[in-house]
């Protein structure tokens, strides 16, 4: 690798001074002030501002709802999370088999990543839509009653195929991208070996492939927690009974529905806490397992 030397450190902090800027502007600014701001109490006019220390932290955690959205949201990333890395991984085995027509069917899988998650949502909610939507009368006729706005179970399942199906496209590049750098002798010796489709998959590709699963657990797992927003105010907005009132929305409800913006901030701060948490875990733990 050839190395970058700057003779004036002058040169190399102004080029980086405008992404520091960027960041110090629009995350670290924003961060800093949620954490100040879960510990104040402001009127609904933004009139009176007091500090109240824990006291949001504590009215949070002593809220059955909001412990009741922290499970919903465990259930619903670990669900958007797997299904979509499952699905874009399968796909990208079958297109990684096709000699022809590859980049035709790689291109078609990529477009739904696109689609602004607003407009996925929209879609999903009219497919699934139980008075004009197709998919439940298909269901209809093959004796199940699909109503979303009834059931929490089909809720949280249209919520995780309209957060999984453009994450598929995603990650579907990438691990397009891993299986191509994978050289075919590995497999074809394997092969001669006696060693079946499944073993080959299990013990070459799948290990070969773990530096790519791992980059996209990671960034799945953030997108589930923090970017799915506009898919469930676009499609349930957390009903029925708070069934897919994930964290991210929950905040929004608090913060400018409610307009509650203490527990909104204290709210912003765990959900932070947990993320950072949850990556520091996955450095931790599964990179060991990872075999660059």
């Amino acid at each position: 690798m050839k190395r970058t030397l700057f003779r004036q450190r002058a040169l190399a902090y102004l080029l980086i001074a405008p992404q520091l800027a960027v960041t110090a502007i629009f995350f670290l600014w924003p961060t800093g002030q949620a954490i100040v701001q879960s510990f104040q109490q402001e009127d609904a006019f933004g009139l009176h501002t007091s500090w109240v220390g824990l006291a949001n932290y504590r009215a949070l955690f002593s809220d059955p709802t909001y412990i009741q959205a922290l499970g919903v949201t465990v259930v619903f990333t670990v669900a958007v999370t797997l299904s979509a890395l499952v699905v874009a991984l399968l796909l990208a085995l079958a297109v990684d088999r096709l000699v022809r027509s590859a980049t035709v069917y790689t291109t078609l899988l990529v477009w739904p990543y696109a689609v602004a998650p607003a407009v996925v949502g929209v879609l999903w909610w009219f497919l699934f839509n139980p008075t004009i939507g197709p998919l439940p009368y298909v269901l209809e006729q093959m004796g199940y009653q699909w109503d979303h706005s009834l059931h929490g179970t089909d809720a949280m399942i249209l919520v995780v195929i309209a957060a999984a199906w453009p994450q598929v496209s995603y990650n579907f590049l990438f691990f397009v991208a891993g299986l191509q750098s994978i050289p075919a002798s590995m497999r074809e010796a394997a092969a001669i070996d006696g060693a079946g489709p499944a073993k080959r998959f299990f013990t070459i590709t799948l290990p070969l492939l773990s530096p790519t699963t791992f980059f996209l657990a990671v960034v799945n797992l953030v997108y589930a927690m923090f970017n799915t927003f506009p898919v469930i105010h676009a499609t349930t907005q957390g009903g029925p009974a708070g069934a897919t009132d994930i964290l991210v929305f929950k905040v929004y409800q608090d913060g400018f529905v409610a307009l509650n913006l203490g527990s909104s901030a204290a709210q912003s701060v765990v959900l932070l806490v947990i993320v950072i948490a949850l990556t520091a875990i996955q450095f931790g733990w599964m990179e060991r397992r990872v075999q660059y």
